[in-house]
C-alpha cells in the first residue's frame, strides 16, 4: 500500500465541498481557486480541477461568465449557484458527521490497545 495514494484519495474526497466553500466567498478564476487550495495544502493540478468544476457546472452547482483581461484573452469566472449553496450546507454537515465518526473509531481504537 502506498501512503501517498492513499493520502490523494482522501483528499479528492473532500474537493467539492473545498471548490464550493472557495466559491461561496466569492467568484473565482480557476488558478485562483488552485492558490486558495495550494493554501490550504491541498494541491490540486488543472487536469484535475478542470473535470470538478465541468462536473459541478452539469449539477447545476456552479455557474459561470467571461469576463475581460488587462492581460490577455477573457477569463471564465465561476460562481455558485443557489443550489450549490444549499448543497455545499449539506456536504459540510456531512463532512462534519463524517469526522467525527473517524475521530470517534480512531480514539476508540487508541483507547483499547
Amino acid at each position: 500500500m502506498k501512503l501517498e495514494n492513499t493520502i490523494a484519495q482522501m483528499k479528492k474526497g473532500v474537493l467539492e465541498l473545498c471548490i464550493l466553500a472557495i466559491l461561496e466567498k466569492k467568484d473565482a478564476y480557476p488558478s485562483d481557486i488552485i492558490e486558495k487550495l495550494k493554501e490550504a495544502d491541498l494541491l490540486v493540478v488543472e487536469g484535475t480541477l478542470y473535470p470538478l468544476l465541468t462536473r459541478l457546472k452539469n449539477f447545476g452547482l456552479l455557474d459561470y461568465y467571461w469576463q475581460e483581461s488587462t492581460s490577455g484573452p477573457p477569463r471564465k469566472y465561476y460562481q455558485i449557484t443557489s443550489t450549490g449553496l444549499s448543497t455545499m450546507e449539506e456536504l459540510k454537515t456531512s463532512w462534519n458527521q463524517f469526522i467525527t465518526s473517524v475521530n470517534q473509531t480512531i480514539q476508540t481504537n487508541i483507547n483499547h490497545e
